[in-house]
């Protein structure tokens, strides 16, 4: 007899289809989506529509040939991650692209709305960049060795051949902040298409400017230091240091103080230390070490 959760064609491979819990949910999800997309299915055994809807994702997800990962997640079993997403109804589907959800749907879906999701999170992915890769590996490393000028015509010409390229267009914003044209660079991340605004690469770039908007009147980190000294229990205190810090460029330090407030108060300043946490990962990218650390310690937090 075929149970729940197992496809009707084959098995399901661990490689690109297992169900999770609360105590693999971080590695299976948030850390796994740092590599490809992961898709979250929240279902129960006592849900009709889900045993419509998940055999069809999982049929979606081989088909993507390792582009895309599914996980499953029995509600019944798993209240606490249901309750952190705030899962009202099932099945609710989430798609995670580098360590945090960008899109969902609730409801079952037909074999070609959930195709369209997938391609949207693969879009969204940096292994999802098609045919250009060497070009863009090749202006980045212009802009990491100063040429500035040299990677914003490449992002152009990558963006002439293909204007849907998220990578390249938030590359060509990153040469216009770095030529210290945030106008522009602002400009083109507004300008960005609907279907684009939520891509990590995008997101990194918004996240810069926002924060090079609420650090631009910090002061001295070792005055805020001081401060914090002070009175330790100024969450006021500790949240301007973090923006100091993050001014001063110390980016790893910034997430261990936010990480801290937030453990004190989570919902201070109406969650502004989580607001602020996400801010910086999306700056710093799903590859950086610091940003890495932290939100898997931000993960550990929210779900323990």
């Amino acid at each position: 007899m075929l149970e729940f959760g197992q496809s009707m064609q084959e098995p399901a491979g661990d490689d690109l289809i297992r169900d999770s819990s609360e105590a693999t949910f971080m590695a299976d999800v948030v850390d796994a989506s740092m590599e490809v997309p992961v898709i979250v299915d929240f279902w129960a055994p006592w849900c009709g529509p889900c045993k419509t809807l998940t055999p069809t994702l999982e049929q979606a997800v081989r088909d993507a040939r390792g582009k895309v990962r599914l996980v499953k997640v029995n509600v019944d079993e798993n209240q606490m991650i249901a309750s952190q997403m705030r899962v009202q109804s099932i099945p609710a589907v989430f798609g995670f692209v580098g360590g945090r959800p960008v899109d969902g749907f609730m409801g079952a879906q037909s074999a070609g709305e959930i195709k369209r999701f997938i391609d949207a999170l693969i879009a969204q992915s940096p292994a999802g960049d098609g045919g250009l890769a060497e070009a863009l590996e090749a202006a980045e490393q212009m802009l990491e060795e100063g040429a500035v000028a040299d990677a914003a015509q490449t992002f152009a010409a990558i963006l002439g051949e293909e204007p849907g390229n998220m990578t390249a267009l938030a590359g060509l914003a990153r040469a216009h902040i770095a030529l210290g044209e945030t106008d522009r660079a602002q400009a083109l991340i507004d300008g960005a298409p609907d279907e684009g605004r939520n891509d990590p690469a995008i997101a990194a770039v918004r996240a810069q400017l926002e924060l090079a908007s609420d650090t631009q009147d910090a002061g001295e980190v070792a005055e805020a230091q001081a401060r914090v000294d002070a009175s330790p229990d100024d969450l006021q205190a500790r949240f301007d240091l973090a923006l100091a810090q993050v001014s001063a460029g110390q980016s790893a330090e910034a997430i261990d103080t936010l990480l801290d407030l937030f453990g004190r108060d989570r919902e201070w300043n109406e969650g502004a230390a989580k607001e602020q946490l996400f801010k910086l990962f999306d700056a710093l990218g799903p590859k950086d070490p610091a940003a890495q650390r932290g939100r898997r310690r931000l993960s550990s937090m929210i779900f323990a």
